[in-house]
């Protein structure tokens, strides 16, 4: 798979069906991007689980942090990754040795590693290399927009309110041939 484009469809079909994220790097510090994309898609209604060894044991943002993946004692759909990408190989080779396996590996802005990537689709996973979930979902759902970012997508769609925010909710459908 060509990792320096994705289709919309492509991004939002992983957003879609995920459920349940790993954040493998998640910080307890507030200024962190791994805390504020944790509490992003928390609001978004996913269910997230924080992996990191320093935190195991703690909470952050009210979830139990695991020190490792293995230590998780519920499935997964999605890894997200805010390592540096010198340390994808062994979380990606981690994740392959789950029971079920998860649906996608997402790694974050500026984390790439196209033989582990590799190694992950042969074994059926999805996988997308510097990107940000939370600017995604916020793309593909139109947010991004009310600040003034040209996010691509036009819609006519209004608001729906959910527990003390407003969401679009993700606009491109999976089978779409969204743009890149």
């Amino acid at each position: 798979m060509n990792h320096e484009t994705y289709d919309n469809a492509y991004i939002s079909g992983i957003l879609q069906s995920v459920k349940s994220i790993a954040v493998v790097g998640a910080s307890a510090n507030d200024v962190r991007p791994s805390y504020f994309v944790m509490k992003y898609m928390l609001d978004k209604g996913y269910r997230v689980v924080p992996v990191n060894p320093g935190q195991a044991g703690k909470e952050i943002l009210g979830q139990l942090t695991y020190a490792r993946l293995g230590d998780i004692p519920e499935p997964v759909d999605m890894v997200d990754i805010f390592r540096a990408s010198d340390a994808v190989p062994a979380i990606v080779e981690e994740t392959l040795s789950l029971n079920p396996l998860p649906k996608a590996i997402w790694m974050q802005l500026t984390v790439r590693h196209d033989e582990a990537a590799a190694q992950a689709e042969a074994a059926g996973l999805k996988v997308v290399m510097n990107r940000c979930p939370k600017i995604e979902y916020a793309r593909l759902s139109g947010e991004i927009g009310w600040n003034g970012v040209n996010s691509g997508m036009i819609s006519s769609r209004k608001p729906v309110m959910r527990s003390g925010f407003q969401s679009y909710g993700l606009r491109v459908k999976p089978g779409d041939s969204g743009n890149s």
